[in-house]
């Protein structure tokens, strides 16, 4: 029989198996005895090969038939319903008032996005609903804005983006320093 292992480790192998070692001690008996550097799998495989100990492919007949268990989805929707039951009480919330929202004085041509033009204004209107279409307002742009002048100032407005930016700030302290 080939193999890498010498001879006398095999044989040392067959000695401590007949000592009933576990595989992970003789493979660190032997890695003491002879400086070698074998795991548990290389010494059940050897053992193997050598015909010392049982193969997995050397069972015989099929494998006993498993334990029935009941599904696993009946036993989360047995724990989640005595977790419900054992849990505190959550109030129950009352929907509030909506929102009215900003908007501007001016008539939509609410135009498809398809439908739009380089100098349209492309502000948003529908698709709050499910399915609802989007349309959008189509009057003139102003000049470096995607939107039109009215809902320019309404997307701009105090307390938004642009009065925030850096240079709007620092322009105001160098007003304030001088």
């Amino acid at each position: 029989m080939q193999s890498s292992w010498p001879a006398a480790h095999s044989q040392a192998l067959r000695e401590y198996l007949a000592k009933g070692l576990s595989f992970s001690r003789i493979a660190d008996a032997i890695n003491l005895r002879f400086g070698t550097r074998y795991t548990r799998n290389a010494a059940i495989g050897r053992a193997q090969r050598m015909g010392l100990a049982p193969g997995r492919s050397t069972r015989e007949g099929p494998k006993p038939p498993r334990k029935a268990r009941a599904p696993r989805l009946r036993r989360l929707r047995k724990r989640k319903r005595n977790l419900l039951q054992s849990g505190p009480r959550l109030p129950k919330v009352k929907p509030g008032r909506r929102k009215k929202l900003r908007c501007v004085e001016i008539a939509p041509r609410h135009l498809a996005l398809i439908e739009l033009g380089c100098g349209d204004c492309r502000y948003p209107y529908g698709g709050d609903a499910e399915g609802e279409a989007i349309t959008f307002c189509g009057h003139p742009q102003r000049p470096g804005s995607p939107y039109c002048t009215p809902h320019f100032h309404l997307t701009r407005g105090p307390g938004t983006a642009t009065d925030r930016a850096p240079g709007a700030v620092l322009l105001r302290l160098a007003e304030a320093a001088a």
